[in-house]
């Protein structure tokens, strides 16, 4: 059993008043993690599915006293893939307004959806957290770094969704085809006006062969035959879906820096090999010096928001064609990283230092990374 890092904030914000939201992608185990809280307060909490139609048609009406008969005398109620329930913003403020003494948490794979859903009538009255696919500090737990340091290139080949995580290689290819071909697009497809799923796997897989490179949408647009607008659209709502994530150019001095170009990468590295059918060892691939850009980067990313550790994140390049693969800007202060997997040392490009003062570059390797992902 693997020792999720937001459990322990979740259950230190019982009973404040607000809704507790849960935003992840379908797999990540949200609904492992919540049953598991479920299990620890027994004898306070009710779990309800939320794609059931039965537990839908029970809270389709914003009445609180119908509702409240629904889910019992619990304290604690879980509603998962809350998405699903019509109207889910309204019926969690009728329900956290008539009943404050309850303590609501729910969860959703789409965070556009539910979002959308919660935002305004939740003002002031929920907290939300973010669930990944398993972290380094997850993975590692009790066992120690040599644990992260054992399972690196399984990582960077088949990813770190909990399931594929523990299954061995034959198992992990079988439920990363199920995930992608099942799973990921669960929610997508209900999105209005997105009915060609064959659209979205083409953009998926021509993201999955541009990770570390810059992305351009008209390039897109004309590789799939649909317009700029809707591959701009597309790659939003894959984003709000927890699948890619995008990274801006940095710029604030120099006209020669690149301000206006964007990166694409994936939450989950075990996703992106198997759009493009790639799972092979590292020793034979010629993109693992991308997979570890990728990897370093959500790692990064899982640490800070796992740590409360708030950041904005970037890349740098100038016309020249220098450049720094990512850029962290906390605290008043610029921090430039490199992605080397096999190489200790790379130089900082003078420009970047000599315009920044306030930055620090450092690369990060397979013999350094651990400061950088795990313990800093």
């Amino acid at each position: 059993m693997i020792n999720r890092k937001i459990k322990k904030n979740i259950i230190e914000n019982f009973f404040k008043g607000n809704v507790i939201i849960i935003y992840g992608a379908r797999q990540v185990g949200k609904t492992t993690l919540v049953k598991e809280i479920a299990s620890e307060y027994s004898k306070d909490s009710s779990y309800f599915n939320c794609e059931l139609a039965s537990v839908q048609e029970a809270l389709s009406v914003p009445e609180p006293k119908r509702i409240k008969d629904f889910l019992g005398s619990s304290k604690i109620i879980i509603l998962d893939e809350a998405q699903r329930v019509k109207n889910i913003g309204l019926i969690l403020k009728v329900l956290i307004d008539a009943y404050p003494e309850l303590q609501i948490i729910a969860t959703g794979s789409s965070s556009f959806d539910l979002a959308n859903e919660v935002n305004e009538p939740l003002t002031g009255r929920k907290l939300v957290f973010d669930l990944f696919p398993l972290s380094l500090e997850e993975i590692m737990g009790d066992m120690g770094f040599l644990e992260v340091e054992s399972n690196l290139e399984r990582i960077l080949r088949f990813g770190s969704y909990p399931e594929v995580f523990f299954s061995n290689e034959k198992e992990a290819i079988i439920k990363l085809e199920e995930i992608s071909s099942s799973y990921l697009f669960k929610d997508i497809l209900n999105f209005d006006k997105i009915k060609k799923s064959s659209v979205l796997v083409k953009l998926l897989q021509l993201l999955a062969l541009q990770i570390g490179s810059e992305v351009s949408y008209n390039e897109l647009a004309t590789k799939l035959g649909i317009n700029r607008i809707t591959v701009e659209k597309y790659i939003d709502i894959l984003e709000q879906c927890f699948i890619v994530f995008r990274l801006n150019s940095f710029s604030r001095n120099l006209r020669n820096e690149i301000s206006k170009s964007i990166k694409v990468y994936f939450y989950d590295l075990g996703i992106r090999n198997i759009l493009i059918k790639n799972l092979n060892p590292l020793s034979i691939r010629n993109d693992s010096g991308f997979l570890w850009e990728n990897f370093c980067i959500i790692e990064r990313m899982k640490k800070n928001k796992y740590s409360n550790v708030f950041a904005n994140y970037y890349f740098w390049r100038n016309f020249e064609k220098k450049e720094i693969d990512f850029i962290e800007e906390r605290g008043g202060k610029l921090y430039a990283y490199e992605f080397k997997i096999n190489k200790e040392e790379s130089k900082a490009p003078s420009i970047f230092l000599k315009t920044y003062t306030n930055a620090e570059y450092k690369t990060i390797n397979n013999k350094n990374y651990h400061t950088f992902l795990i313990k800093d």
